[in-house]
């Protein structure tokens, strides 16, 4: 894996690991039709010091992992949640295993968004790259609500972004 999609995904993984921003990210997927993995994309581009995107730039990202979303991440998401809703007894093993494989679809496609970043400046101060990374969300999900993304984004913005940059 190249150093870029391993640092998107050390990000992702932080970001999603703070308070409310899971909840967040699904209200963004289920209600507002947006892939939590393009969002977080969109949030390391500006947090990594690799600017801001512009229309055709969230386009062109979209597009690059819009088949691998489509025909292999959604429809794991989709069997893991039937899996979860349906109860079986002893079905905890098969869903454990199908969030790691929803996992490991998740984090290919996000190798895929990792290619198509630009290299970072590193050289940006924090204050220029969480502007970036807030700009980027917005482009984004547009008005829908992502207050604990955005606090996310200010609190790792303190510590410069410590696993944002490679």
């Amino acid at each position: 894996m190249s150093d870029a999609a391993s640092a998107l995904w050390r990000f992702s993984l932080e970001v999603y690991a703070c308070p409310g921003v899971a909840p967040a990210c699904l209200v963004l997927q289920d209600h507002h039709g947006r892939d939590v993995n393009l969002l977080l994309f969109c949030c390391w581009l500006g947090a990594s010091g690799r600017g801001r995107l512009d229309g055709a730039g969230l386009e062109a990202a979209d597009q690059a992992v819009t088949g691998w979303r489509r025909e292999v991440v959604e429809p794991f998401r989709a069997a893991r949640r039937a899996i979860k809703v349906a109860a079986l007894p002893d079905s905890d093993g098969i869903y454990a295993k199908a969030k790691a494989v929803e996992l490991d679809a998740e984090r290919l496609l996000q190798r895929q968004l990792a290619a198509h970043a630009p290299t970072p400046r590193i050289d940006l101060p924090s204050e220029q790259r969480l502007a970036d990374a807030l700009a980027n969300l917005r482009l984004y999900i547009g008005d829908a609500p992502a207050a604990p993304i955005v606090d996310a984004l200010k609190t790792m913005a303190e510590t410069d972004f410590a696993t944002a940059p490679a």
